[in-house]
């Protein structure tokens, strides 16, 4: 039977209190998630600056975290110009509560598209939507004469959310660059879809500090904010955790563990790392390797279509 020296084992007790430290730094109200690099001020003046030349904006947000996905600067910024939810990566949100959300949103006079911007599921309806909602300025203009002018559609959201990935889709074209990755969009650009439609894509914004630290970890979930401005593994304590509560089978299912609802996130995370084996020197499991992987597999959609936010209570009247 391996038994380790005294040497190793104030070793991995020290490492056991660090994540113990951790874990407990890792509870609501202990991280604060700053993000607001210069081109985002930019694009907020970017914003108010071109709405005068659009007729609609389309506000992306992600199907899975509808609340933190959405900057509350936008409906100031917006104003009463009319405006299109698309619930995009609706394929990896929960599908029931694609339903309550869309719902939710159309209380609020808002209308809704639901989107899979990598797929295109969703997205050739798009310009049908656009035209339906604005038809009855499209009828004023040719009223005017104005018969055939093009409709302006200012596209905007927090980064990594797929605006570029669906003007890609809408265009049928890469005009856009697109990867998974957040503040590639630097700049303002127009793009012309048909004779009919002209949108213009806007760097993701974002807003100077997450007064909620639960909107900052769940963009951090979805990769919004860079991994490099948070400890990962705390990030992965609080995932683990997040979805052991929503979805427990899942969980279970996918990394052959128990769920205890007094579990703490490091304990999950580190029994999740032992089941899938990922070890360093002295039998100590690697946490980080595992943050990595759940972060990957949420993500992706390899673990399954969660949703981690439910509606407010009140509904705006």
């Amino acid at each position: 039977m391996y038994r380790p020296s005294k040497k190793n084992q104030a070793k991995r007790q020290a490492r056991s209190q660090t994540r113990q430290e951790k874990a407990a730094g890792a509870q609501p109200g202990s991280m604060t998630v700053q993000w607001y690099p210069g081109h985002m001020a930019k694009t907020r003046r970017m914003i108010q600056e071109n709405l005068k030349l659009v007729d609609l904006v389309v506000e992306i947000i992600d199907a899975r975290i509808p609340v933190s996905s959405r900057n509350p600067d936008l409906d100031e910024l917006v104003g009463e110009k009319p405006r299109l939810i698309l619930l995009n990566r609706a394929d990896q949100a929960d599908p029931g509560m694609n339903r309550v959300w869309s719902d939710w949103f159309r209380a609020q006079s808002l209308s809704v598209l639901q989107t899979d911007c990598k797929t295109g599921a969703g997205v050739k309806q798009f310009p049908a939507v656009v035209r339906g909602i604005l038809a009855d300025k499209i009828a004023r203009w040719e009223e005017r004469g104005q018969v055939g002018r093009p409709i302006r559609v200012m596209v905007v959201g927090v980064p990594n959310v797929g605006k570029s990935t669906f003007i890609n889709q809408v265009a049928q074209r890469k005009v856009a660059a697109a990867e998974n990755r957040p503040g590639l969009t630097r700049g303002k650009q127009w793009v012309t879809v048909d004779a009919g439609l002209e949108l213009l894509d806007t760097p993701g914004i974002l807003w100077p500090k997450f007064e909620d630290e639960t909107v900052g970890l769940h963009l951090a979930f979805t990769g919004a904010v860079k991994d490099t401005i948070m400890d990962l593994e705390t990030l992965g304590c609080h995932l683990i955790l997040l979805l052991a509560r929503r979805y427990p089978e899942a969980v279970q299912a996918r990394y052959k563990i128990d769920t205890p609802e007094d579990a703490q996130g490091w304990e999950l995370l580190e029994a999740a790392a032992r089941r899938r084996g990922f070890l360093v020197s002295g039998g100590e499991v690697d946490l980080e390797r595992m943050a990595r992987v759940l972060l990957e597999e949420y993500r992706s959609g390899k673990l399954g279509r969660f949703t981690l936010e439910e509606p407010p209570c009140e509904k705006k009247e």
